[in-house]
C-alpha cells in the first residue's frame, strides 16, 4: 500500500467540542490538515493547511503535538495515511474554502452519527477519549 504523509489537526473550542471538516466530493468527516510538501516541517504544513482549507491563522508555537497515527485512507482506495497529530483550541470562526464542502463542531467524547474517515474514527478520536479518560 502507497502512504499519504499529512499534518492534521485535533482543533477544540472552548466547549471542547472538535472541528471537522469534509471534503468537496466526498462523504466522510475528517480532522482538517493536509498533505507535507518535500522538505516541510509538519507543523508549518498544518498551519500552511489550516489558512488555506479554514482562513484559519495558527500560532505554530500552541500547537501540542499528539502523536504519529496511520489508517486507511478515506478518499484514496489502497492508500494509507500516515499523519502527524497536533491539537490546538481556538476561539476563530472558521470558513470552508479550497477543497472543503462542509465543517462541523462535534462533541469528540461521543459516538457521532456522521460518517467519520478511518483516520478520525478509529485512531484519532479514541486517543482523545483515552486521553479524558486517563484524567478523569
Amino acid at each position: 500500500m502507497s502512504t499519504i504523509h499529512i499534518a492534521a489537526a485535533l482543533l477544540l473550542n472552548p466547549q471542547g467540542q472538535t472541528l471537522l471538516v469534509r471534503k468537496r466530493g466526498t462523504t466522510a468527516f475528517m480532522q482538517p490538515g493536509g498533505k507535507i510538501e518535500a522538505g516541510e516541517e509538519p507543523v508549518h504544513a498544518l498551519a500552511r493547511e489550516l489558512e488555506e482549507e479554514l482562513g484559519l491563522h495558527i500560532d505554530t508555537a500552541q500547537a501540542q503535538f499528539l502523536g504519529e497515527f496511520s489508517a486507511p485512507a478515506a478518499n484514496e482506495p489502497g492508500f494509507v495515511v500516515h499523519a502527524q497529530i497536533f491539537q490546538l483550541t481556538i476561539e476563530a470562526d472558521v470558513c470552508p474554502a479550497a477543497e472543503i464542502e462542509e465543517v462541523i463542531w462535534i462533541d469528540p467524547a461521543t459516538d457521532q452519527a456522521v460518517e467519520l474517515a478511518p483516520l478520525t474514527r478509529d485512531r484519532i478520536l479514541p486517543f482523545y477519549r483515552a486521553s479524558l479518560n486517563a484524567f478523569a
